[in-house]
């Protein structure tokens, strides 16, 4: 079941067909929950938002609607099973869903910085939010926030058409976004920038004179500092950064050949994925090994291959198919390759693009990758290799303080050398290490020096991992709900899979809740398990996988299935349940043995 509150509430069912939700006050109840994002809300305080002057039997009519709505959402439950989408929790009612248009739209919006990305976001609004709702103060904060939200997206979208050469296409939504809301000073810069950019001077300059007019007449204030600079910037015909970097590009590709533009590009992806952009990356990453490949030359395919080393936090990979077939384009050059520091750096390479395996070979690159690399004078390989080695110590339960060693020398390493991606990458595993152990001061001080680092050198990803931390830390679920909106992992799919479901029914597991249904995606076999399930991957939740499974077993007395999770589990026997991912943890271990 799907909701919408991006124009008039509706709901969809499974099949993407509307779901009939009765009158206008039970649209209003269904409307309330959602914008209450999973909390309950008391049956009273219903009461009051749906009626100024509420009339006798006002609260056993809300148990009406919220009965006609169970029927509606979850036609096939059983009539004495208990409701899994609209739950009673002690005084009221919550829903519990994370699919919500406004909250894709939310998440899209923050992560996505490609014009098709941002474009399918906004595609997701069909009106005003919540618009049949307008004049109810409970929907007022929410409908304003999402507005804003909009109005950021359509200026990201017309920076992005900007950045992508694409002025023209945008100058019309922009014209409109001014005419619709002309208080907007970041709006007037991006039309004028587009017109400039489109050759089109004299109408940049218009349109910066219109802006200053709407402004003093409208709201008795002066322009701000970037209107006023770029009128004077158009004014001396001065020259952006932007159009230095296309006519170098395209100076470049006049001049070099194909085999420099394929090492080249590497570097480029290789900068692109340190700053967010993962999904552009995985577009063509690929594609550049496999035009090396036709070249011909193994020696231009290797160096292809080995330069992409962009630091790893993660276990899981985003695109299983795409990894395996990286390794396998590794694996047939790596025989024609003698030098130690190409074999390194392949090596390296196979063991990250096989994490989440259990096979042998991976954890033998990662360790010949190392032995190679503590032969060679050069800091960036031995960093290369270490992140391979982290990457493959999720094998057993119990290994935090041998990956906490990991990040230690790895921030070390490049702290020394100026590494500071790596830097950052050592911080954050021992920042994961520190919570495994629940040793959370230390914790605290990576998370704060991997954001300073992060501030510092363009590292916007770093905040996914330190902000999930901070709900950690709060141990609630308005505090997870509130990492998933504002700094969501949709960027890395491996891991943002069925992170936020996963993250509610541990916090309820915790506290004694009952786990609610959702799509958990990577993670369902051990929220519910049963006999056949298969034995968790290596990676950083083995541990609370395994808990999960323990628990499960306990419950319907599987002696059999209980001694192996304990097996498993005793090397962490002083550790955290899912602390070792530095984003959630289930308790102690100790509890599960």
């Amino acid at each position: 079941m799907e909701f919408g509150v991006l124009g008039p509430v509706v709901a969809w069912d499974d099949a993407g067909q509307p779901v009939a939700l009765k009158g206008p006050r039970h649209r209003a109840v269904l409307a309330r929950l959602i914008v209450a994002r999973g909390r309950v809300v008391p049956a009273t305080r219903l009461v009051d938002d749906l009626w100024l002057e509420p009339p006798d039997g006002a609260l056993s009519a809300v148990r009406t609607f919220v009965a006609a709505l169970r029927r509606s959402l979850e036609p096939e439950r059983a009539p004495r099973a208990k409701p899994q989408l609209l739950v009673t929790e002690g005084p009221g009612y919550a829903l519990r869903t994370v699919a919500v248009d406004a909250w894709r739209f939310e998440q899209a919006a923050n992560a996505s910085a490609s014009v098709a990305e941002l474009e399918a976001a906004l595609g997701l609004w069909r009106g005003p939010a919540y618009a049949e709702f307008a004049d109810e103060d409970w929907a007022q904060g929410e409908r304003a926030r999402l507005g804003e939200l909009r109005l950021q997206a359509v200026e990201r979208l017309g920076e992005a058409r900007l950045a992508a050469g694409l002025g023209g296409e945008a100058v019309a939504e922009l014209d409109a976004h001014v005419t619709e809301h002309p208080w907007r000073e970041e709006g007037w810069r991006l039309l004028a920038l587009a017109l400039y950019r489109s050759g089109r001077q004299a109408d940049a300059l218009a349109v910066l004179r219109r802006a200053r007019a709407m402004l003093v007449s409208q709201l008795g204030i002066d322009p701000g500092p970037a209107l006023t600079r770029l009128e004077e910037d158009i004014l001396n015909q001065a020259v952006e950064p932007a159009s230095v970097w296309t006519a170098t590009a395209a100076a470049y590709q006049r001049s070099a050949g194909k085999r420099a533009q394929l090492e080249s590009t590497v570097g480029l992806l290789r900068s692109l994925a340190v700053t967010g952009e993962l999904a552009e990356v995985r577009r063509h990453r690929l594609a550049a090994i496999t035009a090396a490949e036709e070249l011909g030359d193994p020696d231009l395919v290797a160096r292809v291959i080995g330069a992409y080393d962009v630091p790893a936090i993660w276990t899981r990979s985003d695109d299983e198919a795409q990894a395996a077939a990286i390794v396998r384009a590794a694996e047939r050059v790596l025989p024609t390759q003698d030098h130690p520091t190409m074999r390194a750096r392949l090596l390296a390479t196979i063991a990250l693009e096989s994490r989440g395996s259990s096979a042998a070979r991976p954890l033998e690159a990662a360790r010949e990758a190392e032995r190679i690399a503590r032969t060679l004078d050069d800091p960036a390989v031995l960093a290369f290799a270490l992140n391979s080695v982290f990457i493959q110590s999720c094998r057993r339960a119990g290994q935090s303080r041998e990956r906490d060693r990991i990040g230690a020398e790895l921030a070390a390493l490049a702290a020394r050398h100026a590494l500071p991606a790596y830097e950052i990458l050592g911080l954050l595993i021992r920042l994961q290490s520190a919570c495994a152990v629940g040793d959370y001061v230390a914790a605290d001080n990576h998370s704060a020096a991997a954001d300073e680092l992060a501030a510092r050198h363009d590292s916007p990803l770093v905040t996914v991992f330190t902000r999930w931390y901070d709900a950690l830390r709060a141990d609630t679920p308005a505090a997870y709900w509130l990492a998933a909106e504002r700094y969501p992992a949709t960027a890395m799919p491996g891991l943002d899979a069925g992170l936020l479901p996963l993250a509610l029914a541990v916090q309820a597991i915790r506290h004694g809740m009952p786990v609610p249904e959702a799509d958990y995606g990577p993670h369902a076999p051990w929220i519910n398990p049963v006999a056949t399930t298969p034995d968790p991957p290596p990676g950083l939740f083995l541990e609370l996988h395994w808990a999960l499974i323990a628990r499960a077993a306990k419950a319907g007395g599987d002696e059999h299935t209980l001694a192996r999770a304990r097996a498993v589990l005793a090397p962490a026997a002083d550790e955290q349940a899912g602390g070792q991912s530095g984003l959630l943890t289930l308790g102690p271990v100790a509890d599960y043995l």
